[in-house]
């Protein structure tokens, strides 16, 4: 149970800190070496599997991606993040599996409330992660974000997922 409370206030902590738009603590949650995804839907219960060969709606190979946006919105560089939109990112039913080596995946389903020129919406679905432990904290070491909304009206960033 402890791993269990533990990695989901880790969770809310990484929400707060996006939602917050603590970029500098957000990024440092991710290591170096993080893959982010987030596929596209392929059929109707079907989504892509491979970003290198397959369609994605986001995928950065490392953390560099992340932080290259997060360079762009703070420079004023992203038309899409400007301005930035109010987000609430609502967190719930956390599943972990201990994997070998001392790392845990996770499996999270997930809200994002956003507000931007007038108009509110959200973006929902699950993500899965893969974690480790470095010195007493947590690491991302992997994050896919599946997005179930079937139309995306709105610009979507690492920020809604």
């Amino acid at each position: 149970m402890a791993l269990q409370h533990d990695l989901e206030q880790f969770f809310y902590q990484l929400s707060g800190y996006c939602d917050e738009q603590d970029w500098d603590r957000y990024v440092a949650q991710f290591a170096p070496d993080c893959e982010l995804h987030i596929p596209q839907w392929d059929s109707e219960h079907r989504y892509t599997q491979d970003p290198k060969t397959e369609m994605s709606l986001m995928y950065y190979p490392n953390r560099g991606g992340l932080e290259d946006r997060v360079f762009r919105i703070r420079t004023g560089k992203s038309a899409a993040s400007n301005p930035m939109p109010r987000t609430l990112h609502l967190i719930n039913n956390v599943r972990l599996t201990e994997l070998e080596g001392g790392e845990v995946q996770a499996k999270v389903n997930w809200v994002t409330h956003y507000y931007r020129f007038g108009e509110a919406s959200c973006f929902f679905g699950v993500a899965h992660y893969r974690l480790r432990q470095e010195q007493g904290g947590w690491l991302i070491t992997y994050k896919q974000s599946i997005l179930f909304n079937d139309k995306i009206n709105a610009v979507l960033d690492f920020y809604h997922v």
